[in-house]
């Protein structure tokens, strides 16, 4: 057994660039122990596609304690498929596909061009602008309520909420976070049960909208039998919209500050020298927006040739896995040309990301649509980093929309 170094996940040091750390553990091998955390760390490509895809691994949830004064936050993920292993997680996950599966994501292409376009028409071109908090953080979230069907108007609440769970995934978390979160899993729910009950009104008036929510109550009742509990609807729901944004904007936020940090790359981009789609990927592969994701151990098992024993848990470095210099030639490297690139920034196995089509296309256009209107816009000053680990993102972003030809590189 190989024992991993003494690694702090919450050093800021390691948070404003944890790739160097990452790499020393690749080096020293693909399986190492971590005894502070009593888990192993999956450090390679290889390493961590077999976490991901080996069936002995899987997502066991355990109740966060005091359970009864958790239970908000413990029922939104006891009860949605991410958390849940088959069979329970097929059948969740098979009723949900179907409704993404009725052409959702086509629907929402000129709806988001167009919430993309309104976003920027916002955006001041004077000054300096936080790219990310004017553009990058509200249109994801727009984007999955219009999907969803609930009003725009509360993406800002939808965000907090959002942001307040998602930051029980880090590590050591401390009462105030966990008193947060129960919060806002408590006002999220009550919010999605709200929506529910409208949308099943509206059904059975006859009145039918084109949105997700209303695809998921016929996919989840079928002749009065419910194959989504009302707990798994809205904790299905939830989990929705908190996936939906909360990737996309650090996606679009890690991408968007390594092109300013390669001008000329991010010029390749805006000339249409390099497809998007295809840059889009190499964003994702460069600075994922999920750096870890924990699978436990039902029985014993090997993992690149290491032993896990029944109970142990694995944390698979997404990171790490995506500079792999065994799969990626120049792996700490932005190439925008790279081809072909198979990050596991999306996941693998059966907790591949559902809503990975729908985040590709809105990366997409929200990058062409900002460099469209503003191809040399620039960093301005340092980008504060959020203080996590495991969702890697900005707290803002600066940029100067309307840099004068020639100043890019200044």
């Amino acid at each position: 057994m190989t024992a991993a170094p003494d690694v702090d996940f919450s050093d800021p040091d390691f948070l404003a660039d944890p790739y160097p750390t990452l790499a020393e553990l690749r080096d020293r091998g693909p399986m190492l122990w971590h005894e502070p955390g009593q888990v192993w760390l999956a450090t390679t490509h290889e390493a961590v596609s077999q976490t991901l895809r080996n069936r002995s691994l899987g997502r066991l949830w355990s109740d966060w304690e005091p359970a009864e004064a958790m239970e908000p936050f413990n029922s939104l993920h006891r009860n949605q498929m991410m958390e849940n292993e088959p069979p329970a997680h097929t059948r969740m996950r098979r009723l949900v596909a179907g409704a993404f599966a009725r052409g959702h994501v086509e629907r929402m292409r000129p709806r988001v061009e167009a919430i993309a376009r309104r976003l920027l028409d916002a955006l001041t071109g004077d000054g300096t602008t936080d790219i990310l908090g004017g553009y990058a953080e509200p249109l994801p979230v727009l984007v999955i309520a219009d999907l969803l069907g609930v009003p725009g108007v509360d993406h800002a609440r939808l965000r907090a909420w959002s942001q307040a769970i998602v930051r029980m995934y880090e590590h050591d978390v401390g009462p105030e976070t966990r008193h947060a979160a129960t919060e806002a899993s408590t006002a999220f729910s009550a919010y999605v049960r709200e929506v529910i009950a409208e949308r099943r009104c509206d059904l059975r008036a006859g009145r039918r909208g084109a949105d997700l929510i209303s695809d998921l109550i016929d996919a989840s009742e079928d002749g009065g039998r419910r194959r989504l509990t009302d707990d798994e609807l809205v904790a299905s729901v939830v989990l929705l919209l908190n996936a939906g944004h909360e990737a996309s904007v650090n996606t679009f936020g890690n991408g968007i500050h390594a092109l300013l940090a390669h001008p000329q790359e991010l010029e390749r981009v805006a000339s249409g020298d390099v497809d998007v789609a295809t840059a889009i990927e190499e964003l994702i592969r460069f600075d994922p927006p999920l750096q870890l994701f924990e699978r436990t151990a039902t029985k014993d098992t090997q993992i690149a040739g290491q032993r896990v024993q029944a109970g142990q848990r694995v944390a698979a470095l997404m990171g790490s896995a995506n500079r792999d210099a065994a799969v990626f030639d120049r792996a700490d490297q932005l190439d925008l040309l790279r081809d072909p690139n198979p990050h596991v920034g999306f996941g693998m196995g059966v907790h591949f990301c559902l809503g990975a089509p729908l985040a590709r296309m809105e990366l997409q256009i929200s990058l062409l649509e900002l460099l469209a209107r503003h191809p040399r816009l620039r960093l301005v000053g340092p980008a504060p980093r959020r203080p996590t680990f495991v969702l890697r993102g900005y707290e803002r972003i600066d940029v100067d929309l309307h840099t004068p030809v020639g100043e890019e590189n200044r």
